[in-house]
């Protein structure tokens, strides 16, 4: 008998997991919670309305309206308990316990963790005193500085020091002022490590890891990486700079290392694991750990996913992996761009009208909501990020191609997006084709 699922949030990366999730011939019906415009009445996929916050409530909506499966989409619900609290009801829930996700929601227990395991990562200190916080900081040999809010941020946690001053500032901003909330009760100062950033994601049953293959985000709001950080302006995958030799090697070093020091440490990972990297010239050194699917990244990796994801999770969640890993098109390529409405990372307006989607989807561009609505039957702005515009292709520069195209056919008023996506691959390409001839 085929099953309901239901996906928790709202953004790019739900209506990822929905679109997925809905190709399988298992799954009868998709739920999102709360979803967007592009999951509302969207064939087998639709929305609903159930309190996501009140774990005793959902496990009863699931009970009621036989939903088999519960996929969690972004980090604060992993953070809160909801994989323990639908287990403990019987509703089957993929993702990290809440002590697995420590790893995302504590900076301070993820490089404590990674110490005592041997994970490559930036030297660092962990603080509770801003004074300590600074003395560490006036007397660390590093050259550049990374002062970070421990807890969950929002992605906006993190402030790259150009000097000791700026680096006391971010810490007191933090800590005293409470720019993050309780988030910063704890910081961490870090060393600033150099190299080419990859976001390199797995599944996991607990013993075995399945790699993904790896992708690059691309945080600045701006062409050549200059404005605000965001929450992802775009991605690629997979990273043609990474290749099977170093991909092994993070398995190995990064990914495996972090499954088995959580079982060994009572808090068996079962789920996706995401290791942000950094390619350094001595090796890859883990960034951050996030505890779900990345955004964008999803948008860009789901598409290339040849196997079943409703299967896989199932596989995955019955600790199954090592037997049944899932497959992945190795000959295409994806990538996705972020639209963003005007004043994004900062204040916005909403309600402004989309056009262009049904043009847009005619041109074989999958379009993935994230900050829309319904308004009188007209799909509208509801957020920062609105829309990501994922192509798939052959060759990486004919993803690129399709997708800028498909960007170009969506339309709404202060629309802003980069027009370099995947700059850092296309130069890595010449790079080789000129060490080639």
């Amino acid at each position: 008998m085929a099953e309901r699922v239901l996906v928790v949030g709202g953004g790019g990366r739900e209506h990822a997991l929905a679109w997925k999730l809905a190709q399988s011939p298992q799954v009868q019906q998709v739920l999102v919670a709360p979803g967007n415009a592009g999951t509302a009445d969207c064939g087998k996929i639709k929305n609903s309305e159930v309190s996501v916050s009140n774990h005793t409530i959902l496990a009863q909506f699931c009970k009621d309206h036989h939903v088999g499966l519960v996929v969690i989409g972004p980090e604060v619900p992993l953070a809160a308990g909801i994989v323990d609290d639908l287990t403990a009801a019987g509703v089957p829930c993929f993702g990290p316990s809440a002590k697995a996700a420590q790893l995302e929601a504590s900076k301070s227990f993820s490089k404590a963790f990674m110490e005592r395991h041997h994970i490559p990562t930036a030297r660092y200190g962990s603080f509770t005193d801003p004074q300590e916080a600074c003395s560490y900081i006036r007397t660390a040999d590093f050259p550049a500085l990374v002062v970070k809010a421990s807890g969950l941020a929002a992605g906006k946690g993190v402030i790259v020091a150009r000097d000791q001053d700026e680096a006391c500032q971010a810490v007191m901003d933090i800590m005293k002022d409470r720019a993050f909330g309780p988030a910063g009760d704890t910081v961490v100062v870090e060393e600033l490590l150099e190299g080419e950033e990859v976001s390199c994601l797995c599944f996991s049953d607990g013993h075995a890891v399945s790699p993904m293959p790896p992708a690059q985000d691309h945080k600045r709001l701006q062409d050549g990486d200059l404005g605000p950080n965001t929450g992802g302006m775009g991605a690629y995958c997979p990273t043609p700079q990474v290749g099977e030799e170093m991909l092994q090697k993070i398995r190995e070093t990064v990914l495996q290392r972090t499954v088995d020091g959580m079982r060994e440490e009572g808090m068996p990972y079962v789920g996706v694991l995401y290791a942000g990297l950094m390619l350094t010239q001595q090796g890859p050194k883990v960034l951050e750990f996030n505890c779900r699917f990345g955004d964008p990244e999803c948008e860009v990796l789901l598409p290339l996913l040849q196997s079943d994801l409703y299967e896989v999770i199932v596989n995955t969640m019955d600790g199954k992996l090592a037997c049944s890993a899932p497959l992945w098109h190795q000959d295409s390529f994806a990538v996705t761009v972020v639209m963003a409405s005007d004043g994004y990372p900062g204040s916005y307006k909403k309600g402004v009208e989309i056009r262009g989607l049904t043009q847009v989807q005619d041109m074989g561009v999958q379009v993935f909501h994230a900050g829309t609505t319904m308004k009188d039957s007209r799909v509208v702005s509801s957020g920062g990020r609105v829309l990501t515009v994922t192509a798939v292709r052959p060759s990486f520069e004919a993803a690129l191609q399709a997708a800028n195209h498909g960007v170009a056919a969506v339309g709404f008023p202060g629309a802003v997006f980069r027009r370099d996506i995947g700059h850092r691959a296309i130069a890595h390409l010449q790079r080789q084709r000129c060490e080639i001839n």
